[in-house]
C-alpha cells in the first residue's frame, strides 16, 4: 500500500510537471507572438517616399493626408494604408489614330499624344482611382478636344507654322477639362496627320492620272514638234534637190552648149570628115556587138560609105 501511494504521488508530481511546463510554452509563444507583432507593427507602421512619387494614406479606404516629400513617414499600423503615384511627367500615346474632318471637309488620320502629371493626389484618387482609369479618361477628353479644335483648321493651317498655335487650344482646352482629374496637362501635340488609306488611294490615283495626263501631253507636243521638224527637214531637202537639179541643168546645158559650139567649130573645119565620123558612129550603135538587126533598102543613104569611101550616091 505504502508503494502503490508513493508511485500515485510521484506520477501526480509528474503531470504538475507537465502542465507547468506546457503553461510557460504557452506563455513564451504568447509573449513571442505579441513581440512579433509588435514588432511587426512598429514595421509596417513606417514607410519610404521616393523623389519620384507622392503618397496618400488611407484608413479604411478613406484618405487621410498626402504625402509629397520624399523621405520617411508614418502611418497608423492595421488600419492604414499608403499608395503611391508618380510625381514625374507621364505620357499618354493612343494605340489607334482617329479620323477627323477638318473645317474644309477633308477627313485625315490624328495620331495625338499627351504629356501629364499628377498635380493633385487626393482628387486624383477620388476621380479616376489609378493611371489605368485616369488613361481611359484622358484619351477620351483629348480626343474630344482634338476633334473639336480641328473641326475649325483647315489642312493647310495643320501642315505650316500654325500647327504650334493648333497644339496649345487643344493643350488649353483639355486642361479646362481634367482640372477636377488633378491632373496637369503639360503638353498634347499632332504626332502624325495623314490622309486616310482610301483617301490616300485616291490621291495616289488622282496624281497617277495627273502625270499619265501630262506624259500624254508632252508625247503630243514632241510629236508635234517632230513632224515639224520632219516637214522643215523634208522642205529643205527638198528645196536643196530642187537647187542642184536647177544648177545641174544649167551646168549640163551649159555644157551641152559648149560641146555643140566645140562640135560645131571642129567639124565646121572638115564637114566631110564630120559626116564620116556621124556615120562611123551610127554604124557602131546600130549594128555593132548589140545583134540589132535592121531591114533597109541597099540604095539608102545609111549605106553610102558602104559602097563608096566619099560617101557618093550614084
Amino acid at each position: 500500500t505504502r508503494k502503490e501511494s508513493s508511485a500515485a504521488s510521484d506520477v501526480y508530481k509528474r503531470q504538475l510537471l507537465e502542465r507547468e511546463e506546457i503553461k510557460m510554452s504557452m506563455t513564451r509563444n504568447i509573449i513571442i507572438g505579441v513581440g512579433g507583432l509588435i514588432l511587426f507593427g512598429i514595421f509596417s507602421s513606417f514607410f519610404t517616399v521616393n523623389q519620384t512619387q507622392q503618397a496618400l494614406v488611407l484608413q479604411f479606404g478613406e484618405p487621410k493626408r498626402i504625402i509629397q516629400d520624399p523621405g520617411l513617414a508614418f502611418k497608423l499600423p492595421f488600419i492604414q494604408d499608403a499608395i503611391f503615384y508618380e510625381s514625374r511627367v507621364l505620357s499618354l500615346i493612343p494605340q489607334d489614330a482617329e479620323e477627323v474632318i477638318l473645317a474644309d471637309q477633308k477627313r485625315i488620320q490624328i495620331d495625338a499624344y499627351a504629356r501629364y502629371r499628377i498635380e493633385d493626389p487626393l482628387l486624383f484618387f477620388q476621380t479616376v482611382r489609378n493611371e489605368l482609369g485616369a488613361r481611359a479618361r484622358l484619351e477620351s477628353i483629348i480626343d474630344s478636344s482634338v476633334r473639336r479644335v480641328l473641326g475649325s483648321e483647315t489642312l493647310a493651317s495643320i501642315l505650316t507654322g500654325e500647327r504650334e498655335n493648333i497644339n496649345g487650344s487643344i493643350r488649353d482646352e483639355v486642361n479646362a477639362s481634367v482640372d477636377s482629374l488633378g491632373i496637369e496637362i503639360i503638353d498634347v501635340r499632332l504626332r502624325r496627320a495623314d490622309y486616310p488609306e482610301s483617301t490616300s488611294q485616291n490621291i495616289f490615283n488622282r496624281m497617277k492620272s495627273e502625270r499619265e495626263r501630262e506624259a500624254k501631253e508632252f508625247r503630243a507636243t514632241g510629236d508635234e514638234e517632230a513632224q515639224k521638224i520632219r516637214a522643215d527637214a523634208e522642205k529643205t531637202r527638198t528645196v536643196i534637190v530642187a537647187e542642184a537639179k536647177r544648177e545641174a541643168q544649167e551646168v549640163r546645158g551649159q555644157g551641152d552648149s559648149n560641146a555643140i559650139r566645140i562640135y560645131a567649130d571642129s567639124f565646121g573645119q572638115d564637114p566631110e570628115f564630120f559626116s564620116f565620123y556621124r556615120s562611123m558612129e551610127a554604124y557602131r550603135k546600130s549594128i555593132g556587138e548589140s545583134g540589132t538587126s535592121m531591114v533597109l533598102s541597099p540604095n539608102s543613104s545609111f549605106f553610102r560609105y558602104f559602097k563608096d569611101k566619099d560617101g557618093k550616091m550614084n
